[in-house]
């Protein structure tokens, strides 16, 4: 059996958490197109039985946030978060946007591929954009040149162009190991923060401007009754003056944002979803590091759990 954990890294908006959730085969990661949509590590585990030329293989994909010049707290625990994924990785995939021209950012992701020094693949994405090959060959040529990639893809995340052929290189390029997590698994991420996520997708997707950025959310409480679950979640924004934009005339923005992000929890969990949201008023919250270190799920558990008495 083959096993190893894969990490995805790329600039913003070039396509990871789409291929994420198509290689899974699940939403496990929200996506918009707005940049910087991904703060923290998303796991997805990919099983796969033995076939025809390829062994039985569980893949541990891990989405990281884009990489970009940190200005804020926020921004700096997000760079802490690609940083940590590259950890330990067996293979990584940087994944870039065919469509772009190479310039500094693109410069930046490849010298941390370079100082990893991990066997990478690099991805050519949206090539279902391209229409003239001669510049699809021109690009691979170029990047063929600045760096010995074990592999180079041309792939489309969100037609599903060459996955399949890309999926068999990474199982071939993993080590032997077993499976770190059950058959049935599909991510580390509990249910809590799964739903503060997609009720930030359904923020980053009605608001605009300042708000999407300035915007965070808070799972407050979650409780499971039969087949229904009531959730409260709070919105959290920077100035008092995002309150009422988050808010709308009548409460009508609040409202679309709860209905939208009901519809996706309820399609997640299966089961009828009560959801009440707040906002609420955290001046310079992108700057508070206590803060910032709250929105991380890993410690979220851990104020969860009791601490057990000491014998």
């Amino acid at each position: 059996m083959k096993s190893g954990f894969v990490t995805i890294l790329g600039r913003p908006n070039a396509g990871k958490s789409t291929l994420l959730n198509t290689l899974v085969g699940s939403k496990i990661a929200i996506v918009t197109h707005k940049p910087q949509t991904t703060r923290n590590r998303v796991q997805g585990i990919i099983n796969l039985a033995a076939q025809k030329g390829r062994s039985a293989a569980q893949v541990i994909l891990i989405d990281t946030p884009g990489v970009h010049k940190p200005d804020t707290r926020l921004n700096q625990r997000m760079m802490q978060e690609v940083r940590e994924g590259l950890e330990g990785s067996d293979l990584i995939l940087l994944i870039t946007d065919a469509t772009e021209r190479f310039g500094p950012g693109e410069k930046f992701v490849l010298d941390m591929v370079k100082k990893a020094q991990t066997p990478a693949f690099l991805l050519l994405n949206k090539i279902d954009l391209i229409k003239q090959k001669d510049k699809l060959l021109a690009l691979i040529e170029h990047w063929r040149r600045l760096h010995d990639f074990a592999e180079i893809v041309p792939i489309s995340a969100r037609k599903k162009d060459n996955l399949d052929d890309l999926l068999d290189a990474v199982v071939m390029a993993l080590p032997d190991g077993p499976a770190y997590f059950p058959s049935d698994q599909i991510t580390d991420q509990p249910l809590r923060f799964l739903v503060a996520e997609l009720i930030r997708e359904q923020v980053l997707l009605d608001t605009a401007e300042e708000i999407p950025y300035a915007s965070t959310v808070l799972v407050e409480r979650y409780e499971e009754e039969g087949k229904l679950v009531r959730i409260a979640a709070a919105i959290y924004c920077e100035r008092e003056s995002q309150k009422p934009i988050l808010i709308g005339r009548g409460g009508q923005m609040l409202k679309k944002i709860g209905t939208g992000a009901r519809r996706q929890i309820e399609k997640m969990v299966d089961k009828r979803v009560f959801l009440e949201l707040f906002v609420k008023v955290k001046p310079g919250w992108r700057e508070s590091r206590q803060f910032v270190d709250e929105l991380d799920w890993r410690r979220q558990i851990e104020s969860l759990i009791p601490r057990q008495r000491e014998d």
